[in-house]
């Protein structure tokens, strides 16, 4: 019995390499050849196909089958190409594609020794390093040079001398020169947010990196799947020695950096079909407008513009500038207008989505944090924008964030870059991000005679950076009021939404995946619809003199993206004029919203490009001048004579002149020398 069971037995080197074989497996092999590596990727389904059993085993008992496979694939190698075999000491076998990854949540005491697949975005990155893997000593006494194999954190010498006659016991001098390097890296990665529980804090675990091929493959913010094998290690403390309690990190076999385009699950032919049904549909525009957010009643412009930031633009990459593809919106609005909840949903619907509030957020917990490591060195670590990056960023009450960290959304918006300089690291991270922000009026609610730059607390730099700003007045209307309360009603009585969504919230963020990978371009009828427009807006100022201009080269920008977007929802490959017109009518309703000067009810984009409709930038300067005029005597103006000269020469109110020169006071124009008296600074 015991000579079958011999029998049976197959050497699983022997295995390996007849798995190796495979013509996929030769040609790979050529091509490390060619490259001059030392190692090649296998995929792990091939293996399953193989030999389920050996793939198992690979999976139970890493440490011990990946001795095997590297073994075979060098002896493979001797085959292939004996003399490049000759000038290596071994072979690398990386696998990746495991049937199942394991959720970053659930690793634990059962993984441990295991290979597994964990998927996450990476967080934090140390500086290549190289760490020493053969460690050469030469012995003080006698000059010998003896090599040990070095593991764990620590530099281990040896013991002895090994030479018969010496056998001391030290002092041996560590010798870089007969030494072997490795380069070595750590990275921390994070769970995805679409993996997150929600009120869970994301898990993080560390991975080490060892060899050429692996480090500096992935940046922080990047999305990647790691595998390798679970190992636990016990945090030591200087007095009490090691700790019972370990922590868990992995050793990676293989990195695989997932494609820069946001993933969602595995979109299958059956999925496919169903989506291209849905962009033949004449109604499509209407039926994904329907499915955002149904719970939340009305508001369909601010839906079709969230519908438009979900798709997205496309981006330009010249030879000389980047032009941003992704929309930001900004949505202004009285309190319990549902705001926040759109911005919730927002955030769980696109792929890649992440949700923030202004009151606990910093500028490096939205941008990049620079850390400094226990050993002394500086790591970056990767904030919520740069998370987001190629997806959507939904900050709630963007207002309440000081001042200080809402500088740091500024290059993000505009160059969707993200700079660092810190602590002698300087790098730039991607953050190609959709910015969705919500803000509440400064006083509480929406005043219609002020301008929307007096009525948010934000900004002119970072309002002149989104491409469509809406507000949502809370007015008490009978129709609206009654169709809203019963929505709302039904609601709580149901338990569930009134309304059947025409597109479920899975096939919706396949939707929107799949159509990031079209890139619609201007057809000639689109273009000449979006020239004129442009044209017509700005030859109103040509043909009033002194008229404010209406709109600039910004929002014609904002314009194509717009039609972009719209050509992507219906998978078009060319925007057509239809596109062009749908977004010239929701740029023109974001412009009757905030881009009306109040007191001439005249279009004026400089309400939201510098902050003072022309018509009070024409009132500052006259008041200047003549305070400049009448102080050429005195050297400053008494207020009460500039009021009475203001009123009866230009017809500038008392109470309107007031306001006017407590604003030049607060930006630092003109100052008051002493009380009732003014002059220029």
């Amino acid at each position: 019995m015991t000579n079958l069971t011999e029998e049976v037995e197959v050497d699983p080197q022997q295995l390996f390499e007849d798995f190796l074989k495979q013509d996929k497996y030769r040609e790979r092999i050529s091509h490390m050849v060619i490259a001059g590596s030392n190692s090649f990727v296998v995929d792990f389904e091939d293996l399953i196909v193989f030999d389920m059993t050996l793939a198992e085993n690979l999976r139970e008992t890493p440490d011990e089958y990946l001795e095997h496979v590297n073994r075979a694939a060098y002896s493979q190698l001797e085959i292939e190409d004996s003399e490049y075999a000759s000038q290596l000491e071994n072979v690398i076998v990386r696998f990746r594609k495991l049937p199942e990854p394991t959720h970053l949540r659930m690793l634990g005491a059962a993984n441990i020794a295991k290979l597994v697949m964990v998927e996450g975005i990476i967080v934090r990155a140390t500086p290549v390093q190289p760490q020493v893997m053969r460690a050469a000593f030469k012995c003080k006494r006698c000059g010998e040079t003896a090599y040990l194999d070095q593991s764990g954190p620590f530099l281990k010498a040896p013991l002895k001398c090994e030479v018969p006659h010496c056998q001391s016991k030290g002092p041996f001098e560590f010798m870089q020169e007969g030494s072997t390097f490795i380069d070595y890296q750590q990275i921390r990665i994070q769970e995805r947010p679409e993996d997150l529980p929600p009120g869970q804090l994301p898990r993080t675990l560390n991975v080490k990196l060892i060899s050429r091929d692996l480090v500096d493959k992935a940046r922080p913010g990047d999305h990647v799947a790691i595998i390798g094998i679970v190992r636990a290690e016990a945090p030591s403390l200087p007095t009490a020695g090691k700790l019972r309690v370990f922590r868990l990190h992995v050793d990676a076999n293989f990195l695989d950096v997932k494609s820069k385009e946001p993933e969602t699950a595995f979109i299958s032919p059956e999925d496919e079909k169903k989506i291209l049904e849905l962009a033949e549909d004449p109604w499509v525009h209407r039926n994904v407008m329907r499915s955002i957010a149904p719970s939340i009643y009305g508001y369909e412009i601010i839906k079709e513009a969230i519908m438009y930031l979900v798709f997205g633009g496309v981006p330009k990459h010249l030879a000389d500038i980047s032009i941003r593809g992704e929309l930001n919106i900004l949505l202004v609005g009285d309190p319990g207008t549902a705001k926040s909840q759109l911005l919730q949903y927002i955030s769980a619907i696109a792929p890649r989505g992440l949700y923030t509030s202004g009151r606990g957020t910093t500028a490096a917990g939205l941008t990049a944090a620079v850390l400094r490591e226990r050993g002394g060195g500086m790591t970056l670590e990767a904030g919520a924008l740069v998370l987001a990056d190629k997806g959507v960023a939904c900050i709630d009450e963007i207002d309440k964030m000081r001042p200080e960290d809402r500088v740091a959304i500024h290059e993000a918006m505009e160059q969707h870059t993200v700079s660092v300089a810190k602590g002698g690291i300087v790098a730039t991270l991607n953050a190609r991000t959709a910015i969705l922000a919500a803000a509440n009026p400064s006083l509480g609610r929406y005043d219609p005679y002020k301008t929307v730059t007096e009525n948010i607390n934000l900004p002119v730099t970072i309002l002149s950076r989104f491409d469509l700003i809406f507000v949502l007045k809370d007015v008490p209307e009978r129709d609206l009021d009654e169709k809203m309360s019963t929505h709302i009603l039904e609601i709580h009585k149901r338990g569930a939404a009134p309304l059947e969504t025409p597109i479920s919230s899975d096939l919706l963020r396949k939707h929107i995946s799949y159509s990031r990978n079209i890139k619609p371009t201007l057809s000639n009828e689109a273009l000449q619809r979006l020239k004129e427009f442009y044209l017509e807006m700005r030859a109103v100022t040509e043909k009033i003199e002194g008229s404010p201009i209406a709109i600039t080269a910004r929002q014609l920008e904002s314009l194509v993206r717009l039609a972009e977007a719209r050509a992507r929802i219906a998978l078009r490959k060319e925007i057509t004029a239809e596109d062009a017109e749908a977004a010239i009518a929701i740029m023109n309703r974001s412009l009757e919203e905030v881009g009306i000067d109040v007191s001439t009810h005249m279009r004026d984009i400089d309400i939201i490009m510098v902050g003072k409709p022309k018509s009070m930038q024409d009132k500052l300067r006259v008041i200047l001048t003549e305070i400049v005029e009448m102080s050429k005597d005195t050297g400053m103006v008494e207020k009460r004579m500039l009021l009475e000269e203001l009123s009866s020469k230009h017809r500038i109110e008392a109470l309107d002149a007031q306001k006017l020169i407590g604003r030049m006071i607060k930006d630092g124009t003109i100052y008051e020398p002493r009380s009732g008296f003014l002059k220029k600074v």
